[in-house]
């Protein structure tokens, strides 16, 4: 992520700019960061969990959101947008722009972000008081990897591979097959 260090926003300032922008920018204490496009692969894998968890979570007081909805971290002054993230406190219904209360979040990994998603923008995300689940998947071959909050408050890593032909959301109770996660998907090379 390159930042753009001759501007520094508000966070008011970052919203209104965001509302018109037509590029998505990541927000991390007053500065802003372009989002660069998504490939076939991350895109088509987005797609499938999220019309897989849209019918799981239907009727629940859930709502699920795919790339456009930011996740926002209060407490270190960031916004991100997660690729999926879902959330069922009454709360962040008061934020139309962003939500502060999400109890599963999904990063599809990319060359360009595996890095920062598997590092500062996960232990960003691990401030977040509600986040029970945090969710890492594969774009190279069929691996996701959920990273749980037990109930000692540590991160514990669940990885699902082909080989286990379904995984499983047990912050939103959902089980489903890699099949169906990785339909249509062509994998990156590299």
């Amino acid at each position: 992520m390159v930042a753009s260090p001759e501007i520094y926003l508000t966070s008011e300032q970052y919203l209104q700019m965001e509302e018109n922008s037509d590029i998505k920018h990541e927000y991390i204490d007053g500065y802003i960061y372009a989002r660069a496009g998504a490939l076939d692969s991350h895109v088509t894998i987005a797609g499938n969990l999220f019309a897989l968890v849209r019918n799981h979570v239907r009727g629940s007081g859930c709502r699920i959101y795919i790339a456009d909805m930011k996740a926002r971290i209060e407490s270190l002054n960031r916004y991100y947008y997660p690729d999926v993230m879902v959330t069922g406190d009454e709360r962040d219904r008061e934020t139309p722009a962003y939500k502060k209360f999400p109890c599963l979040i999904v990063e599809v990994l990319s060359n360009s972000t595996e890095a920062f998603d598997r590092g500062d923008k996960f232990a960003d995300y691990q401030t977040l008081e509600s986040l029970q689940e945090y969710v890492l998947i594969n774009t190279k071959r069929q691996r996701v990897e959920c990273f749980r909050r037990n109930e000692q408050g540590l991160w514990v890593l669940q990885s699902y591979t082909a080989a286990d032909k379904s995984f499983e959301l047990q912050s939103i109770k959902f089980e489903g097959t890699m099949a169906d996660l990785y339909e249509d998907v062509v994998f990156e090379k590299g």
